[in-house]
């Protein structure tokens, strides 16, 4: 249930940007930064259909492939959506006419680029266009291999001659990739890896024959209506059967993993192989996802042995949840050992694993690990992202691998915001990003430990002699019940502390998001059309438990089986304690809003406090627990077999009869991840209960409403009207 369009500018879902251009201070978006294997040199596409390479040293740009060197014969220039390359760099890989799978464009075409020759040429000829997905080279750099319609091939570089290694993939037996819910919920989508000696691959199959389709109606496309399927297990139905399985590139032949267990019960999250064996590593969860196991698997026989075993009474968190990089392994000592992340002792550390499964904790210490981003082993040491002290910020911090001394800080003490980091293979040099609240996002160069500028940047600068216009102020409340929360709120243009302003709180609260963090953004809602500060609003938004911030794993997990009840509490009590304490609060002009899982708290908070709140903007709200995914449900509720009064209290169809203000209530009608069957059972019981509200539904438009012309503006006019008409603005 995240929704990436929901963030604001500046925050970690845009582009990367890097303001170093030869030393300059302009700014830059950098898109597709790729560090060479040594760590001296990035490489980054040029707007001109290039790819530049840029001196870690230095910062100095010299190209390294020219846009001739890209444009086929008789064809216009490559479009570059991505490119990869071998070790020696000879041979480059470019991702061309890229389509969406559900999210995110992962298929498309490739062609290859031997810079020796100038070659270039199009890979998976005679299979359908924009079909290829997740191509890579093998390690020695001879062959390809790629996904296309749920099949997985091999093409030798050499005669461009395509293998089929698997024949049974369809829409419903996955191979090499993964279904809806893997997706959404594990970020699992390039579904298989070469082995280190390029003879073999290792790749999931899915299985989702055993589910329900749910379909979608195209109502606008054609004349006549029809359906979209999507294999979409809801909360309460079985996952796919999911198996892993090893095949021999010069035979075909595949060797399944005899993991343990009912396959269709489990999820198999992660899988890589063994830099210094021959063999898979590999992640089981349950069902509930409250127990983890790690097996190791011999690759020839497909025999596992179970290696590292844990528990949580709530839920378990995968490796999306503390590195941004999802693929491989965090190894150590050559792959005798790897770090591993758990909340076993209350708080998110890093432990060592060695292959006995013997168990180091590394980061001793009342904190959370937010990220790893680096190990350093020739340092004896690890970078991470960490915030020990202020839970809406983020900082670099440096620990020993081998659990002695205290983390260090390196981020700069005078940059006190959010920080970001794409560190080289060699833990030398870093792509820096930082911003606050009020400085925009900007980047720069540095070199690591120290954290030295290497291209004159301005940010320290900035902070310490620029003005700011700051509108926006980090709060924290208690509440009542001695909960407390993190915020921010953004006063108008010219406040009068004397007299009385309206009040809009942005809600979330679900373990899948934070929105009070110390970021550009913070305080700007991007769908208003127009300044809500000048126009006369405080705009609030505060973090709840549940929420995944740095405060420990009793604060995240306090909301385990009590989504809709936890979350909704705590923010109707701190709201109260907001208007105790500052009377400029106008408590007769409250509106709250939310995307999806904050629509569907926004609708909980409108029907169940309405005492509180008086007008509500729900897009794309979750309206009945029943109806989301397993994988994500599931997680964070039980199963509904179980505990079904838990679903039916924290779902806003629940209390309908409890609106007595104003409710806009939008939904897109192609959406996939939050289905419109939401919309209309909400409807429902709101007719039922004989309640009047506004509806708006955007034809065909997916979970971010953001497609086809005029879509955005028609929904932030839609937004600002109704919020001017029924929580007007202005001081009184």
């Amino acid at each position: 249930m995240r929704l990436r369009y929901f963030s604001c500018p500046g925050s970690r879902v845009l582009t990367f940007l890097v303001c170093m251009v030869a030393g300059s201070a302009s700014a830059q978006p950098w898109k597709h930064v790729k560090w060479s294997s040594d760590g001296k040199t990035f490489y980054q596409t040029e707007d001109n259909g290039g790819i530049a390479a840029y001196s870690a040293k230095d910062g100095q740009s010299t190209r390294k492939i020219a846009p001739a060197l890209l444009t086929p014969k008789g064809q216009p220039a490559i479009e570059i959506e991505d490119f990869s390359y071998t070790p020696d760099e000879k041979k480059w890989l470019i991702y061309t006419k890229a389509q969406k799978v559900w999210r995110y464009k992962t298929r498309g075409d490739y062609w290859v680029l031997d810079i020796a020759s100038g070659k270039l040429v199009q890979l998976g000829k005679g299979l359908p266009a924009s079909s290829l997905m997740f191509a890579k080279f093998s390690p020695d750099g001879q062959k390809v291999a790629y996904v296309s319609e749920h099949n997985l091939y091999v093409e030798e570089l050499a005669t461009n001659k395509i293998k089929a290694l698997t024949k049974d993939g369809s829409r419903r037996l996955i191979n090499g990739t993964f279904d809806w819910a893997y997706e959404e919920e594990f970020d699992c989508r390039d579904g298989f890896r070469w082995s280190p000696d390029s003879r073999a691959i290792a790749y999931w199959q899915i299985d989702a024959r055993k589910i329900r389709d749910f379909l979608m109606i195209d109502n606008t496309d054609s004349l006549y209506s029809y359906t979209v399927p999507v294999e979409y297990p809801k909360a309460g139905e079985s996952p796919s059967s999911c198996r892993v399985g090893v095949v021999d590139i010069t035979t075909a032949k595949t060797t399944w993993v005899q993991v343990p267990g009912d396959a269709q019960q489990h999820y198999i999250t992660r899988m890589e192989w063994n830099p210094a064996r021959t063999g898979l590593i590999l992640q089981q969860l349950n069902r509930k996802q409250n127990q983890s196991i790690l097996y190791t698997a011999n690759a020839t026989t497909g025999k596992t042995t179970e290696l590292y075993k844990e528990s949580d009474s709530a839920w378990i968190d995968i490796r999306s949840r503390w590195n941004d990089e999802l693929t491989g392994w965090d190894w150590t000592k050559g792959g005798k050992s790897f770090i591993w992340v758990s909340e076993k002792d209350g708080w998110r550390h890093l432990y060592s694993i060695d292959m006995n499964g013997k168990e180091t904790l590394i980061t001793p210490g009342q904190y959370d690990i937010i990220n790893l981003l680096r190990i350093d082993e020739a340092h004896n040491q690890a970078y991470v992202l960490a915030s020990p002290e202020n839970a809406t910020q983020q900082y670099l911090y440096k620990v020993s691998l081998d659990g002695k001394g205290q983390p260090e800080r390196v981020s700069p003490l005078a940059e006190s915001g959010t920080h970001e980091y794409e560190i080289s293979p060699t833990a030398d040099y870093a792509l820096h990003s930082f911003s606050n609240h009020y400085y925009q996002p900007h980047s720069e160069l540095v070199y690591l430990p120290e954290h030295k500028d290497a291209t004159n940047s301005r940010i320290i600068r900035d902070l310490q002699t620029s003005r700011f216009a700051i509108r926006q102020e980090f709060f924290q409340v208690t509440t009542a019940d001695g909960v407390t929360m993190d915020g921010w709120m953004a006063r108008p243009a010219n406040f009068d502390s004397t007299k009385k302003y309206p009040v809009v709180f942005y809600v979330y609260g679900e373990p899948a998001a934070a929105t009070a963090k110390d970021e550009y953004g913070a305080g700007r809602n991007f769908i208003y059309n127009g300044d809500m500060a000048a126009d006369g609003y405080i705009y609030i938004s505060m973090d709840n438990r549940g929420t995944p911030l740095p405060k420990g794993r009793t604060w995240r997990k306090a909301i385990y089986r009590k989504v809709g009840q936890v979350n909704m509490q705590d923010q109707a009590m701190a709201a109260t304690e907001l208007f105790k304490r500052h009377a400029y609060l106008d408590t007769s002009r409250v509106a709250v809003w939310g995307w999806s899982g904050g629509g569907g708290m926004t609708l909980n908070l409108l029907f169940r406090y309405p005492q509180i709140y008086k007008t509500g903007i729900a897009i794309a709200a979750v309206g009945s627990l029943f109806t989301y995914d397993n994988i994500y449900q599931e997680r964070y509720m039980g199963l509904p077999q179980e505990n079904r009064e838990d679903y039916v209290n924290g779902s806003p169809v629940t209390y309908t009869k409890g609106l007595v203000g104003n409710l806009l209530y939008v939904h897109g009608t192609g959406d996939d991840n939050v289905h419109f069957q939401n919309a209309e059972l909400l409807q429902n019981e709101l007719i039922r209960n004989g309640k009047q509200f506004q509806f708006m539904s955007y034809p065909n438009r997916t979970h971010s409403i953001s497609e086809g012309a005029g879509t955005f503006q028609h929904l932030s006019a839609l937004y600002t009207n109704y919020l001017k008409e029924h929580c007007p603005p202005g001081a009184r």
